[in-house]
């Protein structure tokens, strides 16, 4: 019989399961049985708590949004200008927690997904409105009405190195990463500077 309480425990593993099955793979050509065997329980307990794989794996990257999200919100809590308010939120997609292989799968097969899943859509533009908000609002005081595109560049920069790295194309480090997007804002800011 089952201890009370388990549920959480066995989803965070299955979860966590999950993103290093995928991980380890690169795709998400994984099966529940694999993931569950992971995980260290049976494939019809892994059903039983998530009824699939897709359901499986959009729990994975809703728990990958929840680290990157606290991340970003104690980084920015610490920030104590504009500048720093984007230093924190790029800090934040590079940081070892966000820019480990297995999440780095994890978010390449989350786009895949998303052009076939309407629940992964969603998260998705869940996901790029909030980082392009949070940029927007750090870079007006910099930019001014320019903010918004600006912003909307800075995250195509980041998914553009994410997707780099997924492919193995000169892998990046977190700090040259961080540095890149950090010398496009420098340019955007004394653009502004000298307009």
């Amino acid at each position: 019989m089952p201890k009370l309480g388990m549920e959480p425990i066995r989803r965070a593993a299955l979860v966590k399961a999950a993103i290093a099955e995928i991980g380890e793979t690169g795709t998400l050509d994984v099966t529940v049985s694999q993931i569950a065997k992971r995980a260290g329980m049976s494939s019809a307990l892994a059903h039983h708590y998530f009824g699939g794989k897709e359901q499986i794996f959009l729990a994975a990257m809703r728990h990958t949004l929840a680290v990157y999200s606290a991340e970003v919100r104690g980084a920015l809590g610490m920030a104590t200008s504009p500048l720093a308010r984007v230093e924190a939120v790029v800090k934040s997609s590079f940081s070892h927690m966000n820019f480990r292989q297995d999440v780095v799968a994890a978010w390449l097969n989350f786009y895949v997904l998303a052009q076939t899943s309407e629940e992964a859509k969603r998260l998705l533009n869940v996901y790029q409105l909030r980082l392009r908000r949070t940029l927007g609002h750090a870079l007006r005081p910099l930019v001014g009405d320019r903010a918004p595109a600006v912003a909307a560049r800075i995250a195509a920069l980041i998914d553009g190195i994410y997707l780099e790295q997924s492919l193995g194309y000169q892998p990046a480090s977190s700090e040259g990463a961080f540095d890149l997007i950090m010398d496009y804002v420098a340019l955007e800011v004394d653009r502004g500077c000298s307009a």
